[in-house]
Protein backbone atom coordinates (compact mmCIF):
# COMPACT_ATOMS: atom_id res chain seq x y z
CA UNK A 1 0.00 0.00 0.00
CA UNK A 2 1.13 3.59 -0.34
CA UNK A 3 0.91 6.50 1.11
CA UNK A 4 -1.03 8.43 -1.77
CA UNK A 5 -4.65 6.28 -0.95
CA UNK A 6 -7.51 7.50 1.03
CA UNK A 7 -7.76 8.53 4.44
CA UNK A 8 -6.00 11.72 6.38
CA UNK A 9 -2.88 9.33 7.09
CA UNK A 10 -2.33 9.26 3.16
CA UNK A 11 -0.07 11.96 1.58
CA UNK A 12 -3.64 13.52 0.04
CA UNK A 13 -5.00 13.57 3.28
CA UNK A 14 -1.73 15.02 4.96
CA UNK A 15 -1.74 18.04 2.48
CA UNK A 16 -5.88 18.64 2.96
CA UNK A 17 -5.23 18.41 7.27
CA UNK A 18 -2.49 20.61 6.58
CA UNK A 19 -4.00 23.16 4.23
CA UNK A 20 -7.15 23.11 7.02
CA UNK A 21 -5.15 23.74 9.85
CA UNK A 22 -3.69 26.21 7.89
CA UNK A 23 -6.85 28.16 7.17
CA UNK A 24 -8.09 28.24 10.99
CA UNK A 25 -3.94 29.43 11.89
CA UNK A 26 -4.36 32.06 9.15
CA UNK A 27 -8.13 33.14 10.61
CA UNK A 28 -6.55 33.90 13.76
CA UNK A 29 -3.55 35.70 12.47
CA UNK A 30 -5.71 38.29 11.13
CA UNK A 31 -8.19 38.43 13.60
CA UNK A 32 -5.11 38.51 16.23
CA UNK A 33 -4.13 41.64 13.93
CA UNK A 34 -7.05 43.44 13.66
CA UNK A 35 -7.51 43.44 17.75
CA UNK A 36 -3.81 44.62 17.87
CA UNK A 37 -4.92 47.46 15.82
CA UNK A 38 -6.87 48.76 18.24
CA UNK A 39 -3.37 50.28 20.00
CA UNK A 40 -3.70 53.29 18.02
CA UNK A 41 -6.72 53.90 19.40
CA UNK A 42 -5.62 54.45 22.71
CA UNK A 43 -5.47 52.75 25.69
CA UNK A 44 -8.98 52.16 26.47
CA UNK A 45 -9.84 51.46 22.99
CA UNK A 46 -7.55 48.19 23.53
CA UNK A 47 -8.23 47.43 26.95
CA UNK A 48 -11.66 47.71 26.33
CA UNK A 49 -11.62 45.10 23.63
CA UNK A 50 -9.57 42.94 26.00
CA UNK A 51 -11.99 42.97 28.55
CA UNK A 52 -14.93 42.20 26.40
CA UNK A 53 -13.26 39.24 25.16
CA UNK A 54 -12.96 37.72 28.65
CA UNK A 55 -16.69 38.47 29.64
CA UNK A 56 -17.06 35.43 27.29
CA UNK A 57 -14.95 32.99 28.55
CA UNK A 58 -16.67 29.89 27.06
CA UNK A 59 -16.06 31.35 23.43
CA UNK A 60 -12.39 32.69 24.25
CA UNK A 61 -11.16 28.90 25.49
CA UNK A 62 -13.52 27.36 22.76
CA UNK A 63 -11.36 29.15 20.18
CA UNK A 64 -8.15 28.33 22.12
CA UNK A 65 -9.24 24.66 22.09
CA UNK A 66 -9.81 24.80 18.31
CA UNK A 67 -6.60 26.92 17.65
CA UNK A 68 -4.60 24.21 19.96
CA UNK A 69 -5.78 21.16 17.91
CA UNK A 70 -5.51 23.07 14.76
CA UNK A 71 -1.89 24.03 15.56
CA UNK A 72 -1.33 20.30 16.84
CA UNK A 73 -2.53 19.08 13.55
CA UNK A 74 -0.42 21.31 11.38
CA UNK A 75 2.96 20.46 13.20
CA UNK A 76 1.71 16.74 12.77
CA UNK A 77 1.05 16.98 9.20
CA UNK A 78 4.16 18.88 8.15
CA UNK A 79 6.32 16.40 10.48
CA UNK A 80 4.53 13.40 9.02
CA UNK A 81 5.07 15.16 4.81
CA UNK A 82 8.68 15.75 5.94
CA UNK A 83 9.22 12.04 7.00
CA UNK A 84 7.27 10.64 4.01
CA UNK A 85 9.24 12.54 1.68
CA UNK A 86 13.10 11.81 3.03
CA UNK A 87 11.85 8.01 3.33
CA UNK A 88 10.82 8.93 -0.47
CA UNK A 89 14.29 9.41 -1.42
CA UNK A 90 16.68 7.63 0.43
CA UNK A 91 20.09 9.51 -1.14
CA UNK A 92 20.38 13.20 -1.19
CA UNK A 93 20.75 15.51 -3.95
CA UNK A 94 24.47 16.04 -4.16
CA UNK A 95 23.77 19.39 -5.23
CA UNK A 96 20.31 21.11 -4.85
CA UNK A 97 19.44 23.53 -7.63
CA UNK A 98 15.83 25.03 -7.32
CA UNK A 99 13.86 24.88 -10.41
CA UNK A 100 10.20 26.10 -9.48
CA UNK A 101 10.49 26.56 -5.53
CA UNK A 102 10.81 29.91 -4.08
CA UNK A 103 12.74 31.12 -0.83
CA UNK A 104 9.55 31.10 1.34
CA UNK A 105 9.01 27.58 0.15
CA UNK A 106 12.51 26.16 0.78
CA UNK A 107 12.74 27.41 4.34
CA UNK A 108 8.68 26.40 5.69
CA UNK A 109 10.67 24.38 8.34
CA UNK A 110 12.71 26.71 9.42
CA UNK A 111 9.98 29.34 9.56
CA UNK A 112 7.43 26.93 11.19
CA UNK A 113 10.20 26.50 13.82
CA UNK A 114 10.76 30.08 14.52
CA UNK A 115 7.32 30.79 14.98
CA UNK A 116 6.32 28.00 17.03
CA UNK A 117 9.32 29.51 19.52
CA UNK A 118 8.08 32.70 19.28
CA UNK A 119 4.51 31.83 19.78
CA UNK A 120 5.96 30.09 23.19
CA UNK A 121 7.70 33.07 24.02
CA UNK A 122 4.89 35.11 23.46
CA UNK A 123 2.47 33.50 25.74
CA UNK A 124 4.52 34.51 27.88
CA UNK A 125 5.24 37.67 27.40
CA UNK A 126 1.46 39.17 26.95
CA UNK A 127 -0.53 36.69 27.94
CA UNK A 128 0.92 34.56 31.30
CA UNK A 129 3.13 37.64 32.23
CA UNK A 130 5.49 35.33 33.09
CA UNK A 131 8.11 37.99 35.20
CA UNK A 132 11.29 36.29 33.61
CA UNK A 133 10.40 37.54 30.34
CA UNK A 134 8.34 40.72 31.12
CA UNK A 135 9.16 42.18 34.43
CA UNK A 136 7.00 44.71 34.50
CA UNK A 137 3.96 42.87 33.53
CA UNK A 138 0.40 44.49 35.24
CA UNK A 139 -2.32 41.94 35.01
CA UNK A 140 -5.53 43.56 33.41
CA UNK A 141 -3.68 46.69 31.95
CA UNK A 142 -2.82 45.20 28.28
CA UNK A 143 -1.92 48.50 26.84
CA UNK A 144 0.64 49.47 29.75
CA UNK A 145 2.21 45.46 29.26
CA UNK A 146 1.85 46.18 25.43
CA UNK A 147 4.10 49.49 25.47
CA UNK A 148 6.41 48.43 28.43
CA UNK A 149 6.78 45.25 26.77
CA UNK A 150 8.17 46.61 23.14
CA UNK A 151 10.08 49.24 25.07
CA UNK A 152 13.04 46.84 25.02
CA UNK A 153 14.71 46.71 22.29
CA UNK A 154 15.65 43.22 22.26
CA UNK A 155 11.95 42.11 22.41
CA UNK A 156 11.35 44.19 19.64
CA UNK A 157 13.69 43.22 17.32
CA UNK A 158 12.82 39.56 18.09
CA UNK A 159 9.58 39.97 17.47
CA UNK A 160 10.06 41.76 13.90
CA UNK A 161 13.01 38.51 13.05
CA UNK A 162 9.82 37.01 13.99
CA UNK A 163 7.36 38.51 11.68
CA UNK A 164 9.40 38.07 9.14
CA UNK A 165 9.62 34.36 9.69
CA UNK A 166 6.08 34.74 9.90
CA UNK A 167 5.93 36.46 6.33
CA UNK A 168 7.73 34.09 4.52
CA UNK A 169 5.52 31.08 6.02
CA UNK A 170 2.05 33.18 5.68
CA UNK A 171 3.16 33.59 1.97
CA UNK A 172 4.06 30.21 0.96
CA UNK A 173 1.10 28.66 3.35
CA UNK A 174 -1.74 30.96 1.71
CA UNK A 175 -0.32 29.93 -1.95
CA UNK A 176 -0.43 26.15 -1.16
CA UNK A 177 -3.28 26.56 0.87
CA UNK A 178 -5.76 27.95 -1.54
CA UNK A 179 -4.17 25.45 -4.23
CA UNK A 180 -5.07 22.08 -1.87
CA UNK A 181 -8.26 23.68 -1.73
CA UNK A 182 -8.22 23.41 -5.68
CA UNK A 183 -8.53 27.12 -6.48
CA UNK A 184 -5.09 26.76 -9.09
CA UNK A 185 -4.89 27.00 -12.62
CA UNK A 186 -2.47 28.43 -15.41
CA UNK A 187 -5.10 30.91 -15.65
CA UNK A 188 -5.31 32.22 -12.84
CA UNK A 189 -2.10 31.26 -10.70
CA UNK A 190 -0.88 35.30 -10.63
CA UNK A 191 -3.99 36.09 -8.75
CA UNK A 192 -3.03 33.62 -6.36
CA UNK A 193 0.36 34.81 -6.08
CA UNK A 194 -1.30 38.69 -5.81
CA UNK A 195 -3.38 37.83 -2.72
CA UNK A 196 -0.85 35.68 -1.72
CA UNK A 197 1.59 39.16 -1.92
CA UNK A 198 -1.09 41.20 -0.71
CA UNK A 199 -2.17 39.19 2.92
CA UNK A 200 1.21 39.32 3.57
CA UNK A 201 2.27 42.50 3.13
CA UNK A 202 -0.64 43.91 5.35
CA UNK A 203 -0.06 41.31 8.09
CA UNK A 204 3.57 42.22 7.91
CA UNK A 205 2.88 45.60 7.63
CA UNK A 206 0.81 46.15 10.68
CA UNK A 207 2.49 43.61 12.97
CA UNK A 208 5.66 45.22 12.72
CA UNK A 209 4.50 48.84 12.87
CA UNK A 210 3.56 47.85 17.11
CA UNK A 211 7.14 47.84 18.21
CA UNK A 212 8.45 50.01 15.50
CA UNK A 213 6.18 52.37 16.66
CA UNK A 214 6.77 52.08 20.58
CA UNK A 215 10.34 52.75 19.53
CA UNK A 216 9.88 55.52 18.15
CA UNK A 217 7.41 57.16 20.56
CA UNK A 218 4.19 57.21 19.21
CA UNK A 219 2.79 54.52 21.54
CA UNK A 220 3.84 55.80 24.92
CA UNK A 221 2.46 55.27 28.65
CA UNK A 222 0.00 58.40 29.57
CA UNK A 223 1.43 60.71 32.00
CA UNK A 224 1.84 60.14 35.58
CA UNK A 225 -1.70 61.06 37.08
CA UNK A 226 -3.85 60.40 33.82
CA UNK A 227 -6.70 57.92 34.65
CA UNK A 228 -6.16 54.27 33.52
CA UNK A 229 -9.12 52.23 32.20
CA UNK A 230 -7.97 48.08 33.30
CA UNK A 231 -9.63 45.07 32.12
CA UNK A 232 -11.32 44.07 35.43
CA UNK A 233 -11.52 39.97 34.82
CA UNK A 234 -8.04 38.37 34.47
CA UNK A 235 -4.96 39.76 32.58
Amino acid sequence: MTTEGAGFTSSIGKKVVMGASGFVLFGFVVAHMLGNLQVYLGREALNAYAEALRKLPALLWLARGALLAALLLHLWAAYSLTMTNRRARKVGYRETVPQASTYASRTMRWSGVTILLFVIYHLLHFTFGARVVHPRFQSGDVYHNFVTGFQNPLVSAFYIASMLALGFHLYHGVWSMMQTMGLSHPRYDHLRKGFATMVTTVVLAANISFPVAVMLGFLREPPQGAPVHRAVTGK
